[in-house]
Order: C-alpha cells, then sequence, then structure tokens
C-alpha cells in the first residue's frame, strides 16, 4: 500500500486549513479570512483503498516576525515539513507574489521530498497573478489547479500525491484506535479552536491576534448533554471590552456560533459557558 506523511504548505490564507478539510470530508482545521489562523501544525488521517496519508496542515509563513507569536508561528512551520515524504505547496493566484510568498517558497526548496505546487481558488478569475508563479512549474514534480473551496479538481491531487508516496508494509496510524481524523487534536483543543475561530469571524480586524482561547472542562451529563466551560483570553482590557461587547451582544454572538458548531460535530445538545479574561501572557499557552 502507499503511506506517507504529506506537508501542506503556503503563506497564510492561501487555503490550506481549507484545503485539508475538504480533503477529509469534514472539518478539522479552523478557517478564517484572517492570517493567524493556524497557529500550529495540525495532523490528520486519509484513507482509501490505495494506502494512508498523513496530512500536515501547516500555518502560514509570515514575512514579518514582530512579536512572539509569529515567530513561533513560522518555526512551526518549518518543524511540520521535516521529515515528510511529499510536500503540497499552495499557492493564491488571486494575489501578488510577495515577500511571505518568497519566503514560503525558501523553505520548499530545502526540502528532498518529491513537491507538487497547487494553485488554488480557480474558482476566482478575477484578480489573477497566475503568471507571477507561472516560473515555479519547473521546480516541481507535478502542478495541478484547484479550488479548495468547490473541491473541485482536489481528486487530481489526491492521485498525484498517491503516485508520489512509497510503499509500505503497514499504515502509520492504526485508525480503529484513533476516534476522528484529527490526530493530534483532543477533544479539548478541538473545541477551543472552534470558539478561536468564532473570534476571529466576528471581532474586528486587530482584535483576534490579541487573542486565544482555552478549554477548562468538558462533563458529559447523564443525559448525553456536554456542559463546556471555557475562556476568551486577552492581552488589555480594551480588547476584553470589545470581545464582550454592548452589553454582551458580541460574546453572545461567538459563543452561540460555537455551541451551533459544536452540536453539529458533536451530534449532542451543548451547554457553552463562555467567559473573557485579561492576561498579558497568553502567549506563552499558545
Amino acid at each position: 500500500m502507499k503511506v506517507g506523511i504529506v506537508a501542506l504548505i503556503g503563506r497564510p490564507n492561501a487555503g490550506k486549513s481549507t484545503l485539508l478539510n475538504n480533503l477529509l470530508g469534514h472539518k478539522v482545521s479552523i478557517t478564517s479570512p484572517k492570517p493567524q489562523t493556524t497557529r500550529f501544525n495540525i495532523q490528520a488521517v486519509y484513507e482509501e483503498d490505495r494506502g494512508q496519508i498523513v496530512f500536515v496542515d501547516t500555518p502560514g509563513i509570515f514575512s514579518k516576525v514582530e512579536d512572539s507569536l509569529a515567530r513561533k508561528i513560522n518555526l512551526r512551520a518549518e518543524e511540520g515539513v521535516q521529515n515528510i515524504d511529499v510536500i503540497v505547496y499552495l499557492v493564491d493566484h488571486t494575489r501578488k507574489r510577495d515577500v511571505e510568498e518568497n519566503r514560503a517558497l525558501g523553505i520548499v526548496r530545502k526540502v528532498k521530498a518529491p513537491k507538487l505546487l497547487v494553485i488554488n481558488k480557480i474558482d476566482v478569475r478575477d484578480p489573477s497573478y497566475l503568471v507571477q508563479y507561472k516560473f515555479m512549474e519547473e521546480e516541481f514534480d507535478k502542478t495541478i489547479h484547484l479550488s479548495a473551496f468547490t473541491g473541485k479538481n482536489i481528486p487530481q491531487l489526491l492521485d498525484a500525491v498517491f503516485e508520489l508516496l512509497p510503499e509500505r508494509a503497514e499504515p502509520l496510524v492504526d485508525t480503529k484506535t484513533i476516534p476522528q481524523p484529527g490526530i493530534n487534536l483532543d477533544s479539548k483543543t478541538f473545541i477551543s479552536e472552534i470558539i478561536r475561530e468564532k473570534a476571529f469571524l466576528f471581532l474586528r480586524r486587530e482584535v483576534p491576534y490579541t487573542l486565544t482561547s482555552v478549554v477548562d472542562e468538558v462533563i458529559e451529563r447523564d443525559n448525553g448533554a456536554l456542559y463546556i466551560k471555557a475562556r476568551i483570553l486577552t492581552s488589555a482590557d480594551r480588547y476584553k471590552s470589545m470581545i464582550i461587547g454592548k452589553s454582551g451582544v458580541m460574546i453572545k454572538e461567538i459563543s452561540q456560533a460555537s455551541r451551533k458548531e459544536l452540536e453539529t460535530a458533536s451530534n449532542k445538545k451543548v451547554f457553552l459557558e463562555l467567559t473573557v479574561e485579561t492576561d498579558p501572557h497568553w502567549v506563552d499557552y499558545v
């Protein structure tokens, strides 16, 4: 069987997490239009008759590392492409090539494994800067044009990945003992990521980069419902006020959206107690 580790890499918002979720058929990695959405390497298993793929969704590469969080994210992305079998490099053709793209490409060039170039967002025709990325094709084993959002041409990507993967006698992961495809996500981490995603989607541009979420308690009650106690941590009181919102409207919207998605994911009734705290050292926990 074909078995191996495949890293997804690219600059922020290239569509890596959306692609991973569509490859697996359901959500493992959170998404939002804002950079710094993915903050750590997420590993997930894809299996079919041809074999097993362990995908690694890496954080987007930043050109500027002016804060400790950005430094951590870049280091984790570089760690995610070590000891892999295939690298999938995503490019968003609707954005001009820039310093972030050059930095991401520089990391990919150091990897000795086979490489696939994926031109994402082909469902969007305008704007397009595809000509700026044409030179990359000769550096990769194959180029695939797809839409991570609509799923168009994702089967072609899987075909190309399986062609490049090595033959192995055994799978890397015993999926019979893994209840979900996200093999490095426990339930608290998954829940905290969903809450953070909703905060990113609802809040003003600058606020998401000042926060993280922490789940303190998950209890399944006798009636099968889940009780979740969680906190959003932010770096200053002014951000705390924005997250809570006037008369608590914003935190209520974040909580309701999180609860609905968690109910869909767990197929259980969910009660979410979500509070906001100021902690200037929250980056240390990420």
